[in-house]
């Protein structure tokens, strides 16, 4: 678990962090905004990732997004991350079997030297047997 994963914070540290209320926060959790750890107990922990995200959260309200339009910024934006990775792991494959090909090519045209030689040592012999 990396340090911006791992949830650390109680509600009263993670919203002074994110600078707001801790209702606010209880209440971006029941819209389906956050999603904070909860220990055995049922206690809410918040991660860097959690204020991170409660930041941006702050700013695009700020900036006149309700909260509807919000949670669409954030599932698009994860999506995003989604095609992202999605798209690394293609490009990666694709570097391997470009790799394979050139390889196989290679391999063809070594095989094809090797015939040509065999080819040509083929007439050299029949040359001169019929001499």
């Amino acid at each position: 678990m990396s340090e911006t994963t791992r949830a650390v914070f109680v509600i009263s540290v993670a919203a002074e962090l994110a600078g707001m209320h801790p209702q606010t926060l209880r209440i971006y959790e029941r819209k389906g905004l956050l999603e904070p750890f909860r220990t055995p107990g049922g206690t809410r922990r918040y991660s860097q990732e959690d204020i991170e995200r409660l930041q941006l959260i702050q700013e695009l309200t700020s900036q006149g997004l309700n909260l509807e339009g919000v949670r669409r910024v954030l599932a698009l934006q994860e999506e995003n991350r989604t095609l992202k990775r999605r798209l690394d792991k293609l490009r990666d494959k694709l570097d391997d079997l470009e790799d394979e090909m050139e390889r196989k090519v290679e391999e063809i045209h070594k095989s094809y030297r090797r015939e040509l030689v065999l080819r040509s040592e083929v007439r050299q012999l029949i040359g001169e047997e019929l001499r």
